[in-house]
């Protein structure tokens, strides 16, 4: 089947396989910063952007997202440059394995809610696993960006 996916602002048209996984998908067009890490939609490493909202593309068809826009991190990186340091003064950058999937939610919630408290962090982050960090250094980071504003 053919599929048509506006990527990262590009137009792509591909022949793909019925089975074929959005996350395939997207790093054989090269989008590396979508990871692979449970293939259970449990770590949101494979967060990206469909249409504007975050999704994990372990658990999406690519076939499901012909005619829709999908953002991943190489597409947002000037969006995303400003808290990235943040994160990574706060030591919570420490193998850097679970960070696109953070900052692709980052970036959600903060185009849903610019000005969020600490709990609507926490909540939205929930569904991202680090096992390196704690989850308290990506809070600190996140919350000192938004106060630097």
């Amino acid at each position: 089947m053919e599929i048509r996916i506006k990527l990262n602002g590009k137009t792509v048209a591909d022949h793909i396989d019925a089975d074929l996984l959005l996350l395939d998908f997207l790093r054989s067009h090269g989008c590396c910063s979508v990871k692979r890490g449970c293939e259970t939609s449990g770590c949101g490493l494979c967060t990206v952007l469909m249409d504007g909202r975050p999704v994990l593309s372990c658990s999406v068809l690519a076939a499901r997202a012909d005619g829709h826009e999908i953002l991943t991190l190489e597409g947002l990186q000037e969006e995303a440059e400003p808290f990235i340091g943040f994160i990574a003064d706060q030591g919570a950058d420490q193998c850097g394995f679970c960070n696109p999937g953070f900052v692709m939610n980052t970036i959600a919630l903060l185009r849903e809610n610019p000005d969020p408290g600490d709990e609507e962090i926490r909540a939205y982050l929930a569904g991202n696993l680090c096992r390196c960090s704690g989850y308290e250094g990506q809070l600190r980071g996140i919350r000192n960006y938004l106060d630097s504003r």
